[in-house]
């Protein structure tokens, strides 16, 4: 492999368009928002967004506090872009007892920020995203929901991009995951930062062990 081409040849083609996998996917559910806002699941809160979900429940003396404590720590080392780019959104996993106001009351006693909504509806629903969203084919793989509360799904819908970790991991974690789905940058500043690449491969004598493997020289 010629080290002149090694950057600039992996990045000189179109990004492949994606194609989101819609309502027909996520579902367009009527939720309700902690303040008592309706709000439709795709539409309103995943279309065209990069989104961070978790399942909690108000009551929850487990896990629930110690992740959106967590959460807090990942929102502020965002360094603003939640509410902006990012949007964090907090799904109960028990709708018959979380209403608005008690979600609200969670939120507001957590001392969370703008841009993370807290949600609830009809059980239902509910059910349907989080077998969605966590990918589940079949619902005896899913007999304890409040296994869903450890755990964060990270999805760009804008490049149909998907990813996840737990959420009681270190903040720097979270964080490297949320932003690994972040929209892929246009072609000509990927060829610029490549060129800068090539640049600095270019004035190497030997190439590294790893580049090397890659395939002979020409």
């Amino acid at each position: 492999m010629k080290r002149r081409n090694l950057f600039t040849d992996f990045a000189s083609s179109a990004s492949r368009p994606v194609v989101s996998q819609g309502p027909a996917y996520y579902t367009n559910a009527v939720l309700r928002t902690q303040d008592n806002k309706e709000v439709r699941f795709y539409d309103d809160l995943i279309k065209g967004k990069h989104v961070v979900i978790n399942f909690m429940y108000a009551n929850c003396e487990g896990s629930c506090p110690a992740i959106t404590s967590n959460l807090l720590k990942v929102q502020k080392a965002l360094n603003g872009r939640v509410g902006k780019d990012i949007f964090f959104y907090s799904l109960t996993l028990k709708p018959e007892e979380d209403t608005p106001q008690a979600l609200k009351e969670y939120a507001e006693m957590h001392g969370v920020k703008s841009g993370w909504t807290f949600l609830t509806g009809d059980p239902h629903d509910l059910t349907t995203i989080r077998f969605r969203i966590g990918r589940w084919n079949h619902p005896g793989f899913d007999l304890n929901a409040t296994q869903h509360t450890t755990m964060i799904r990270v999805i760009n819908d804008s490049i149909n991009r998907w990813t996840g970790c737990s959420a009681l991991t270190s903040v720097e974690t979270m964080k490297q995951v949320i932003t690994w789905a972040d929209p892929i940058k246009p072609l000509e500043e990927r060829m610029r930062q490549n060129a800068r690449a090539q640049a600095q491969i270019d004035k190497m004598d030997v190439l590294p062990t790893w580049l090397g493997s890659l395939g002979a020289e020409d």
